[in-house]
């Protein structure tokens, strides 16, 4: 069985108060993107995992994806399997890479086994391998808050606007940006910037990251006014992680606006 776990923009991003578990509340508009990873998983005599495009640091830990099949086969007892990983996605991009490659396990050993798994007890299951995880249980966009980890349905359509992804080959950790980011209230609510125009987006829409972690990173300014000197209607940094996105009224091909080092996305949604 193959899937293409695929990426996640936030539209917005407010954080707004430490809690007293140390995480952070937040709200965001998580939207999915047809950036995609390759997965494969097939029954085995033995359980393994394989992996091969963008390297994955080590954190000392198993994978994600091998965390994901432990927690169903502890629960479950399903047969070992093989699970091989083509990663694409950058890491540290902001982009939910590998929190999609956890949950699309969760949902292929679902549909490999025939497990009675309901939406909710997918989600549950995926909220334990992290914050994120659980949105990449449903391909819609998804409002979230708290501390990432609660989600509810939320009418935005996107469709025919076309996005451009820039991942400057650099790689901010989770750890990096909250240490540097500063809580507070946010002016307007996230849900009322979003029902404005679109062409109100560029001052009223932010990402809170953006303004604590670009005096210590310039290329994401940098990457930010290009962006919007390529004709972006809206351009943000998307999570915490350091890849920016735009959004254009039409199709815009900027394969050759960005040094090579850099990876590039773009397309319709």
């Amino acid at each position: 069985m193959i899937s293409f776990p695929h990426a996640k923009i936030n539209l917005g991003l407010n954080i707004l108060q430490k809690r007293p578990d140390g995480y952070h509340n937040i709200e965001s508009l998580f939207v999915p993107v047809p950036w995609c990873d390759i997965l494969e998983i097939i029954p085995s005599e033995q359980s393994s995992f394989s992996q091969t495009g963008i390297e994955i640091p080590s954190d000392g830990k198993p994978n994600l994806c091998v965390r994901a099949y432990e927690l169903l086969q502890e629960e479950y007892h399903i047969p070992p399997v093989s699970i091989f990983l083509h990663k694409v996605i950058p890491i540290g991009a902001g982009l939910g890479g590998g929190s999609s490659d956890a949950a699309f396990v969760l949902r292929m050993l679902r549909d490999l086994f025939e497990l009675a798994l309901e939406e909710s007890d997918l989600v549950a299951y995926a909220a334990q391998l992290g914050s994120d995880c659980a949105f990449f249980t449903q391909d819609q966009a998804q409002f979230c808050f708290e501390k990432g980890d609660i989600f509810e349905a939320f009418p935005l359509d996107l469709k025919g606007i076309y996005m451009v992804l820039v991942y400057p080959d650099l790689l901010i950790s989770t750890q990096e940006a909250y240490r540097l980011v500063r809580p507070a209230s946010a002016e307007i609510p996230l849900k009322e910037v979003l029902q404005k125009p679109r062409t109100a987006w560029k001052n009223t829409l932010h990402n809170d990251f953006e303004r604590f972690i670009t005096p210590h990173y310039p290329m994401i300014a940098e990457v930010k006014t290009q962006l919007y000197a390529q004709g972006a209607f809206y351009a943000a940094m998307s999570g915490s992680g350091s890849t920016l996105f735009g959004l254009f009224s039409e199709e815009k091909d900027l394969s050759t606006a960005f040094p090579t080092n850099f990876s590039l996305w773009q397309g319709f949604l």
